[in-house]
């Protein structure tokens, strides 16, 4: 019994001189034990060539799958393409066809990957911008290229309007404009692609000029051309939206944004080694200045002012002041925010509310609006006489009125021909109580007269109660001695 080394090398001799018995004479053994080997040899690999050889159940299919795969860049999944592979000829089990996808798809990632080299990024150069949405809320995200500063902000859409507000509002907190804005290819400021080349909407481009920098737009399917916004934005969403939503309104929700930006960046970033803030402080100095004059850049609708001091946007009514009623103003919607604007000087500014209801602001009115007030009016005698006796007959008016008292007109009379009988300050308190029990009629005033003071009132919670007394003669002390003692 010949060892695995033994073997090889009697199959080795047997390959350098051709023989048996020359390869039994070199390792010192018989020539049928070498023959023996290098037969055993042969069958081996006879029957190895055969597995390989042997086909597979998907080879029918494996050139449908590799065209797939090269026309979605590796993107298609097994589970797409089973049908058509089924519709093909394909009989196999979805396992084995899940297994010749990912080898192609691995094939094709080993023959198309290309290497990236870092990018090396100058200070005061490029702001990088892009959005995201989760919850409903859509997130506007821009990072300083050189310090990593970051600018988180919410919106309700993804306008042109309101991308560009939103970087306004990033400049000013910069404090300067970097020389390029790189974004990605968002439609609300892409007008078109020739030749794989983005062409800018006028509006960006005139905002461009304005601020004095470069629009430049990253490459088709390509997002590690700006995966620091990326990031920014996954982070944004892991760390901002999901752990403090549901958000009442965008203005809680951009309150929280920039407490956050102030968190993160003032804490040493792990890329960098360093603190956005302070890098900041370095680049700001490089930025372009800010221009004296902010564009505008939300749309504007002319409306006229009512007569009720409003104007209407969205079906809903928003408060102007007074001395505009018929005049022509333009409204700006941005951020949530409706502004009224009358020859360039902001008049007005609302929070959007729904159709049909109103925005009112009383320093637009002198005040707050006062209370209906709705004083009797008098016109028969007893009316006046009743009237005259002050608040307290004001009141109980207005309360039989308000109390269903349907003979107080005829009545009216002798209740106030009763002061003659029991004076003024009696008939006053009488109708006070009437007031308080809702007793209107003349029966239930005469028999609160007749009662008179000794009818106990009702006292508020916590005040103490009073009750009247009979007076009783007093005496000095004196008066109870037993005389001078002897």
């Amino acid at each position: 019994m010949k060892s695995v080394r033994q073997t090889m090398d009697i199959i080795a001799a047997y390959r350098e001189v051709g023989s048996y018995r020359g390869a039994a004479a070199i390792c010192n053994t018989t020539h049928r034990t070498v023959k023996r080997a290098v037969l055993k040899r042969e069958e081996r690999d006879a029957t190895s060539d055969k597995a390989a050889e042997r086909k597979r159940n998907y080879d029918v299919v494996a050139g449908i799958v590799a065209t797939k795969v090269r026309k979605t860049s590796g993107r298609i999944s097994a589970k797409r393409l089973l049908p058509e592979a089924r519709a093909a000829g394909y009989t196999g089990s979805a396992r084995n066809f899940r297994r010749l996808v990912a080898r192609t798809k691995s094939d094709w990632r080993d023959e198309h990957h290309r290497g990236r080299r870092p990018a090396i990024w100058s200070p005061g150069e490029t702001l990088v911008i892009d959005w995201g949405s989760e919850f409903g809320l859509h997130v506007f995200c821009a990072v300083s290229a050189w310090s990593r500063w970051r600018f988180v902000r919410f919106s309700d859409n993804e306008r042109s309007d309101t991308t560009l507000s939103m970087l306004i509002d990033c400049f000013e907190l910069l404090g300067g404009v970097p020389k390029v804005v790189l974004a990605d290819r968002m439609g609300c400021l892409k007008a078109g692609v020739v030749a794989n080349l983005v062409v800018a909407t006028p509006a960006y481009v005139r905002f461009a000029a304005h601020y004095r920098f470069r629009p430049d737009f990253c490459e088709a399917n390509d997002p590690e051309s700006k995966g620091l916004v990326e990031n920014l934005v996954g982070y944004a969403k892991a760390d901002l939206m999901v752990p403090q939503v549901p958000f009442f309104d965008l203005a809680s929700a951009n309150v929280a944004a920039a407490a956050w930006c102030e968190e993160v960046n003032c804490v040493e970033h792990s890329e960098i080694c360093a603190i956005p803030t302070e890098r900041l402080r370095v680049e700001a100095p490089l930025f372009s200045p800010l221009p004296s004059l902010r564009p505008r850049v939300a749309k504007a609708v002319i409306r006229k002012v009512d007569k009720l001091s409003c104007v209407r946007f969205g079906s809903a009514r928003y408060s102007v002041p007074m001395r505009l009623i018929g005049k022509q103003v333009e409204v700006e919607v941005a951020g949530g925010k409706l502004a009224v604007v009358h020859l360039g000087v902001e008049m007005a500014l609302h929070d959007l509310v729904a159709p049909g209801e109103t925005s009112i602001n009383d320093d637009h009115y002198g005040g707050p609006r006062p209370l209906p007030q709705r004083a009797p009016r008098p016109r028969t005698a007893a009316e006046h006489a009743m009237v005259g006796l002050g608040e307290v007959g004001m009141a109980f008016l207005k309360a039989a009125a308000a109390g269903g008292a349907s003979k107080l007109g005829g009545e009216l009379g002798a209740i106030v021909a009763l002061e003659s009988a029991y004076g003024r300050d009696a008939l006053i308190c009488a109708l006070e109580r009437a007031t308080t029990y809702s007793r209107f009629s003349l029966a239930d005033v005469r028999s609160i007269l007749d009662a008179g003071a000794g009818v106990p009132r009702l006292q508020a919670v916590g005040e103490p109660l009073s009750a009247a007394f009979p007076e009783v003669p007093t005496r000095p002390l004196s008066a109870y001695g037993f005389g001078e003692l002897r």
